[in-house]
């Protein structure tokens, strides 16, 4: 049976109609269905050992159009449904979008599964699946407000397993049910994304917005991501999904090795645990316990054979990332850890009398990333200047005592998803220009450079830009009721809402021109800022600099003087979906990080591949990239890591100074509590930005203000030479294929997992 028939006969059988006669939302329905059973008879990718990747978050993102891909049946099915009537594009937007991850770490873990898949190596990722979410992104009188996300419908990719564990949080006890997503790798076999719910979910816990009892355990474990941690309670709910996660996750593990009769004292012959920043921490004391307890292991044969099968990867050096939890919160949640966390620590305080690698301080708190390093047989940063930055730094301290477990894996992200599902035009001129090699093998985008001095590559290239910008421009009038100019040139910055992510830099940027055109100045050409992001509902500031992009929004857009020239657009609900439409149309990517505080980035990548040119720092992959791409191709500005560093280690960095010796950073800054700006905004909002900006300035948005507008000014005026434009969207397209997830995977393999 053919594609075609095999549809006609579902949308006959689940609705008696014919393809051409069924309604969009029907179709996917019958389209969802003939995926799940086409992705079934695909093999299940098996070997000797297998990775499980433990994460908080997986942010997959709409799967249809991917999974069709990778299935090799997206062509032909879009053909099958026009010759019907039908557009595909439009039926993928019926599909809601799961609501698993909230930034780069949990899309990366969702682009790394792919690629696990895709090179046929044995591996499921482990989570949670949470029933609303991060929360859904409403702006309400110019804030975020926060809504639940019910993404969970009937006909879904999650397959219920039968598989259910007991999970013990001292003398309170949930029963767990396993929910299972296939997934499948390029022109491959299938493995799995396990999620965990709780059987006692009740929804109906949810009142006002994303407001709910937070104690009511086994009612909200598995109800939101990352709830307000605020105050204890917040805290507590936080160490209670983690243990769920990683105690279902161990004993996922542990029966699927005694299904295959593996040996558990041998376990690491069969098993790599990835730990996906210390979220999961508790997977090493969890299997230590199960292995004593239930399988009659000595405490030094548990912890030696634990500590050969996990692994861990640090994200990020900020704080809240590197989790340090009191004692007293472990005695209350996991009262049966506690022991073999204080075993431990006792294990390295007898060995180590250095207070900085202690796993239990002096302050009774447990610090997770310790666990990992110690009782973890790798750790790696996520591109080349974090990795020197946690040996040299950061995790100096562990780095003395164990260098052969440091090793670096730049990020990647999967050109599935990126490129050939978001920019299909794109992904079809490269292959006619260089051939379909490069979906498999990256690195065979370089052969593009050949085409640098064609100059019907390079329209064709500009084409596109210009295709993907008149899309996204009517997709945001439909959504955001915003009018683009899409001669303008697109600046985007779409990312996590984070101080030392520095949108509020942006932000003063925009001041600082808006400023300009009032006072006369005209650019040459008009410009479009585009902002995505949420901000953690706990995070006061987080949520002022999202109130000043709209009040922003609202100022520059309405006013008759500067709107022919400039727009600002805040998008509502910033998401993958979102994602794959803002990335394809953007001529300016921003990656504005504090140096030193970006790990990596994805979306850095992500812009690259698809023709866009970077403004950033000398931050996170940005390096790699400045590196590859060479100095004509990139814009960098601001200080150096070192000098970053510096600054936080002598406590010498006052905002203050820099406001009081420049008047373009003074002029810029007082904007936000102008006349102008509180007549649009909240009082309480921009004053409180505007103090913190002037006293506090943690992630020194000031101290690089002024080179970031001198960069992007010449960037903006760069664009006016288009030949050259369009020769460095060139390159950058040619030099992204380092950042395949494919690569990263190969060299998680090659140097960690060895499966």
């Amino acid at each position: 049976m053919n594609l075609e028939q095999r549809l006609g006969k579902l949308t006959d059988k689940k609705y008696g109609r014919s393809i051409a006669e069924c309604t969009d939302a029907q179709l996917y329905n019958c389209v969802l269905q003939m995926t799940k059973e086409m992705m079934a008879d695909k093999p299940v990718i098996s070997g000797k050992k297998k990775v499980y990747y433990i994460s908080m978050e997986f942010l997959i993102g709409k799967l249809l159009s991917n999974n069709l891909i990778n299935l090799g049946v997206y062509e032909e099915l879009a053909g099958i449904l026009a010759k019907n009537g039908k557009d595909l594009s439009i039926i993928e937007e019926v599909e809601a979008e799961p609501s698993l991850g909230n930034g780069g770490l949990g899309r990366l873990a969702a682009c790394f599964l792919d690629s696990i898949a895709t090179l046929g190596l044995p591996g499921d990722g482990i989570g949670l699946n949470y029933h609303y979410g991060l929360f859904k992104q409403v702006f309400h009188d110019m804030r975020q407000s926060a809504q639940k996300n019910d993404w969970i419908t009937g006909d879904s990719w999650l397959n219920p397993t039968g598989t259910s564990f007991q999970v013990c949080f001292g003398d309170r006890k949930v029963t767990s049910v396993l929910y299972d997503i296939d997934v499948i790798g390029y022109e491959n076999g299938c493995n799995k994304l396990h999620l965990f719910d709780v059987a006692t979910v009740d929804e109906s816990l949810v009142k006002d917005g994303i407001h709910f009892d937070k104690t009511a355990i086994e009612k909200n474990l598995t109800l939101f991501l990352y709830p307000d941690d605020s105050d204890e309670a917040g805290n507590l709910l936080r160490i209670y999904q983690e243990y769920f996660m990683v105690s279902n996750g161990a004993q996922l593990i542990i029966k699927e090795l005694k299904e295959k009769g593996c040996d558990l004292y041998h376990m690491d012959e069969y098993v790599a645990v990835q730990i996906n920043d210390t979220h999961p921490t508790m997977v090493i004391p969890e299997l230590i316990r199960i292995l004593t307890w239930e399988e009659g292991f000595t405490m030094e044969d548990a912890v030696d054979v634990v500590s050969r099968t996990c692994a861990y990867t640090n994200h990020t050096i900020l704080a809240e990332a590197l989790e340090k939890w009191p004692l007293s919160y472990m005695e209350k949640v996991v009262p049966q850890l506690v022991p073999i966390m204080k075993e431990l620590s006792a294990r390295v305080a007898k060995k180590y009398k250095n207070p900085k690698v202690q796993i239990i301080d002096s302050d009774k708190r447990v610090h997770m990333a310790h666990i990992d390093i110690h009782y973890g047989y790798s750790v790696n940063g996520v591109a080349a200047i974090h990795t020197d930055i946690l040996k040299d730094t950061e995790l100096h301290d562990f780095y003395e005592l164990y260098p052969e477990k440091f090793n670096n894996k730049t990020n990647g992200i999967t050109f599935r998803r990126w490129l050939l599902s978001c920019n299909r035009e794109l992904a079809a001129l490269l292959a006619s220009l260089i051939g379909d090699g490069y979906k498999k093998d990256a690195d065979q985008l370089e052969k593009l450079l050949d085409k640098a001095g064609d100059k019907a590559v390079l329209d064709a290239l500009e084409g596109i830009k210009k295709q993907k910008k008149e899309e996204l421009a009517a997709y945001i009038q439909e959504k955001e009721g915003v009018r683009l100019d899409t001669d303008s040139i697109f600046d985007i910055q779409v990312k996590r809402l984070h101080e030392y992510k520095r949108q509020q830099m942006n932000a003063l940027y925009i001041i600082h021109k808006y400023l300009e055109i009032k006072g006369g100045k005209k650019p040459v050409r008009p410009m479009t800022f585009l902002f995505g992001a949420k901000a953690a509902p706990a995070y006061v500031i987080a949520q002022d600099i999202i109130h000043l992009l709209l009040v922003l929004e609202k100022i520059v857009n309405h006013d008759p003087d500067v709107s022919p020239y400039m727009k600002v657009v805040m998008v509502e609900n910033y998401n993958v979906s979102y994602a794959e439409k803002l990335i394809p149309a953007c001529d300016v990517s921003e990656q504005i990080s504090l140096a030193s505080k970006e790990a990596s980035g994805t979306g850095n990548m992500k812009f690259m591949l698809n023709g866009a040119v970077t403004l950033g720092t000398s931050d996170g992959a940005n390096v790699e990239i400045h590196e590859l791409v060479g100095d004509d191709n990139i814009y960098i500005f601001g200080e150096k890591s070192d000098t970053v560093i510096g600054h936080y280690k002598k406590a010498d960095y006052v905002s203050r100074e820099y406001y009081k010796k420049s008047p373009v950073i003074r002029k810029a800054v007082d904007f936000i509590v102008s006349k102008e700006a509180l007549a649009v905004g909240h009082k309480e909002n921009l004053e409180r930005l505007h103090k913190e900006l002037l006293n506090k300035d943690w992630f020194m948005t000031l101290l690089d203000l002024e080179d970031y507008i001198k960069v992007k000014d010449q960037m903006f005026a760069d664009y006016e030479d288009r030949d050259r434009w369009k020769r460095m969207m060139l390159v950058n397209i040619a030099k992204a294929g380092f950042f395949s997830s494919d690569r990263t995977i190969a060299e998680y393999n090659r140097d960690i997992w060895k499966l």
